[in-house]
């Protein structure tokens, strides 16, 4: 590249040359002084408005006075050029002649003699060692090009394959296509690669590195995954270059140093290493370690975002599930998506009964994977058919999905594909509709034809099916079968991609990247295609992750989390930052060393936009975990998340720190303002802040017995007034405990309240009817006189109060 950039600028300052010497070489070398001429030279420099007047000239005073102003400016531009202002007069005259055309037809006249000129010859010289200078530079150049020409490799013998590095390839290659399928064995796809690495290939001894450094999946080895990365990184593998990055910039296996861990990114970057262009282009968009500079985010982004939209297939790839876990153990829900094993197992045995829409559901889950389901196109073969013979048109759009792309079992076939989609096509259903656009704009199976493309997608498209919209996007960007139109190509790219097709936002990118059909826009193009290459097929790591931890491999999740991280994703960063949070790796030193680390991920997952991230940053700075209290900062971490992203958590924080005058001056209507707003933005919040206002209306009160002649009974010991809300609290649980304790119902069998307290004993148990109806000698004994005496003598006492008046 440097040496066509020198040559062209070589040829350019060649031509340039010869250019400036036939000009000068076209010039008339010397006048032809005559007397005639001279004379009618002066008079017309004597008096130039009569002689016009006289000769019948009719020209305006206008044309007159811009005659005379060209006249003196190429006087001036001729003397002094010339240097002769005096002694060369008749240089002068004869260029006079040339303002002729002022009055006349167009004359040839002969111009100075410019090259007896000093400044001309200075000129000329300059413009000569300049062109002798660049030969010198292209015969050097020239030397260089034959020198590498004699060094190239085709020249050099061929590199001669041992026996054993062709077998270490065999075993190479072997892994890779168990590791490549579209249903992925992981352990033996790593099996096969370490017996490939113990054999000495550099690219599966890289694999089994970073397997042993994230733990995945097998157990961690930091020690190993480093020996290896330093032996590799000396013979310029990218991905040992890279995993040394990594290692430096986290701070695993050695101290944590920026400036290396740069070094490393930036040759692995040069390598065409994707994790490292997305790690550089993430920290020159989000200013990390190095400049902010959009244009260079950009630049890294567009490369791999590239690879990305290569590897798409027509099924639009894997799903991507970003669980959050902070988010996951605060809603104690199934929030994340992942289908319980039991709801699949329900619709499994609703599918084998044959429910339609349970074949259909399963069959889309098997088919893009996700929700905790592989990828598996056997089995979505399987259910789709199921449905497709009870005439599902959804069912039949997808098999033509799937018989035009093939997988690992499934041959591709154009004319089943072209069935099926033609089938769904004529149920009206958008799927099809747009696989058909697809056979006749690529002529798979089918005669090209436009136009019919044109008429499928944009049936599809109306219906807002995702890929009608993204086709007829292609179509009016591309000017195929249609004129091109930029701004429609927008418009239906816009809409696809609010379906999130990774396509539609790889080509939105390149249109604000370059700014067809709108105003170029660096920051939204960067966006985009960060957004299209964090879908690449690295992103299954966010899930083997989440599984990790779910298995309660902590720190196997976290490692992966932070290469995530160091790549960009949010999520990763968020869940990084969790993991330390809760103190659950033992990777560092100490505690105060992780909440150091944890206050690092946290801010830069809310520097993206997560609320949550944002509250995190308040409460650490709040509480000063892994920094020093600043309630300032803290307030201001709350406010941005409750301005601008509506967080309810941050506006209740907000409020208390109103109400006690931290980090901002005390205002109680402030106070009650943001509570008020946090129950109106989540309802999971009224509880709270019912207390709170209670709280708050309770100090108002206190202030306002402050001013009045009671406020003697506020002076209390400093100790119980600075903490008198604990004490109140107390004292209000106390209280309700006893209300609880002597409310509650009487047990079984106990005495009757209600009734007076008589004085005689008590009578007897009256034989119930159970043990009337006993045999005799289990009946109980009768009474004696002297119990009958007293039972008589109390129901006559009993008469007697039933008969007082009340």
């Amino acid at each position: 590249m440097r040496t066509i950039v020198f040559l062209f600028c070589a040829a350019t300052l060649i031509l340039f040359g010869e250019v400036w010497s036939s000009e000068l070489e076209s010039l008339p070398q010397g006048p032809e002084e005559t007397s005639a001429t001279s004379a009618g030279n002066s008079r017309k420099r004597e008096g130039e408005g009569k002689n016009a007047e006289e000769d019948g000239v009719k020209e305006t005073k206008e044309s007159s006075n811009q005659r005379k102003s060209a006249e003196g400016l190429l006087e001036e531009l001729v003397l002094e050029k010339s240097g002769k202002k005096s002694s060369e007069k008749s240089d002068y005259e004869v260029l006079s002649d040339d303002l002729q055309f002022m009055h006349s037809a167009i004359k040839i006249v002969k111009a100075p003699d410019l090259s007896q000129d000093k400044e001309s010859r200075k000129m000329s010289e300059m413009l000569n060692e300049l062109l002798d200078s660049h030969e010198r530079m292209i015969q050097k150049i020239e030397s260089e090009i034959e020198e590498i020409n004699r060094l190239s490799p085709e020249d050099e013998e061929p590199v001669v394959v041992t026996p054993e590095q062709l077998e270490a390839q065999e075993a190479y290659d072997r892994a890779m296509v168990v590791l490549n399928r579209t249903k992925v064995d992981k352990l033996q796809g790593h099996k096969l690669m370490v017996e490939a690495a113990n054999k000495g290939h550099p690219l599966a001894r890289i694999h089994v590195a970073w397997a042993q450094l994230l733990g995945h999946p097998v157990h961690m080895d930091t020690e190993a995954a480093k020996k290896t990365f330093l032996e590799l990184a000396e013979e310029g593998l990218p991905e040992a270059q890279m995993g040394l990055g990594l290692m430096y910039a986290t701070g695993i296996g050695f101290n944590v140093s920026q400036s290396k861990a740069l070094v490393y990114y930036t040759m692995a970057a040069l390598g065409d290493n994707s994790w490292a262009q997305m790690a550089l282009g993430y920290r020159s968009w989000a200013g990390v370690g190095v400049p902010n500079s959009c244009e260079t985010a950009l630049d890294f982004y567009r490369k791999v975002a590239t690879k990305v939209a290569d590897k798409v297939t027509f099924s639009g790839g894997v799903a991507v599930h970003r669980i959050r876990l902070l988010d996951e153990i605060e809603n104690a829900g199934p929030s994340s998506g992942i289908l319980d094993n039991d709801l699949i197992d329900y619709y499994q045995l609703l599918a084998d009964k044959g429910d339609v829409q349970a074949q259909v559901g399963l069959g889309q889950l098997h088919y893009q994977g996700g929700r905790g389901i592989p990828l598996d196109h056997q089995k979505a073969l399987q259910y789709f058919s199921q449905a497709a013979n009870a005439g599902n048109a959804v069912a039949m759009a997808f098999l033509g999905k799937i018989y035009l792309e093939g997988s690992d079992n499934i041959k591709a076939d154009n004319d089943t594909a072209f069935k099926y989609f033609k089938k769904a096509a004529d149920l009206g259903n958008p799927v099809g509709q747009s696989g058909l656009g697809v056979m006749f704009l690529h002529g798979k199976g089918v005669p090209k034809d436009t136009v019919k493309a044109l008429k499928y997608f944009t049936q599809a498209a109306d219906q807002g099916w995702v890929d009608g919209q993204l086709q007829l996007g292609n179509m009016y960007f591309s000017g195929i079968g249609v004129k091109r139109d930029f701004k429609l190509a927008n418009k239906y790219f816009n809409l696809a991609s609010q379906s999130g097709h990774v396509l539609a936002f790889y080509n939105l990118g390149q249109m604000h990247a370059v700014g067809l059909g709108m105003m170029r826009s660096c920051p939204t193009a960067v966006e985009l295609f960060k957004n299209v290459a964090e879908r690449g097929k690295w992103s299954e790591r966010l899930m083997s992750a989440h599984q990790d931890y779910r298995s309660y491999r902590f720190e196997e999740a976290f490692m992966q989390y932070t290469l995530m991280s160091e790549l960009g994703y949010e999520v990763a960063q968020s869940n990084a930052a969790f993991l330390l949070d809760r103190g659950e790796i033992n990777l560092f030193q100490n505690r105060e060393e992780e909440l150091i680390r944890a206050l690092q991920f946290w801010g830069r997952a809310a520097a993206q936009g997560y609320s949550a991230a944002q509250v995190k940053l308040g409460d650490y700075h709040y509480y000063g975990l892994g920094t020093n209290v600043d309630f300032e900062t803290a307030a201001s971490h709350y406010r941005m998340a409750s301005e601008q992203q509506h967080n309810a958590q941050a506006m209740f924080n907000l409020g208390y720190m109103h109400e006690q005058g931290l980090g901002m001056k005390k205002d109680i209507h402030l106070a009650k303002r943001c509570y008020d707003l946090a129950a109106e933005t989540s309802v999971d919040a009224k509880v709270p802040v019912t207390l709170a206002l209670m709280k708050l209306q309770l100090l108002f009160k206190l202030e306002s017995l402050r001013e009045s002649p009671f406020s003697v009974l506020l002076e209390l010991d400093e100790n119980i007034a600075s903490n008198w809300d604990l004490y109140l609290i107390t004292m209000l649980t106390v209280v309700l405990g006893a209300a609880l304790y002597f409310r509650r119902p009487p047990p079984p069998g106990a005495a009757n309240y209600n009734q007076p307290a008589a004085a005689a004993p008590a009578a007897p148990p009256v034989p119930t009817e159970a043990a009337d109806e006993a045999p005799l000698l289990d009946r109980p004994a009768a009474p004696s006189n002297t119990n009958d005496d007293q039972r008589r003598q109390q129901q006559q006492q009993q008469q007697q109060r039933e008969d007082t008046p009340q």
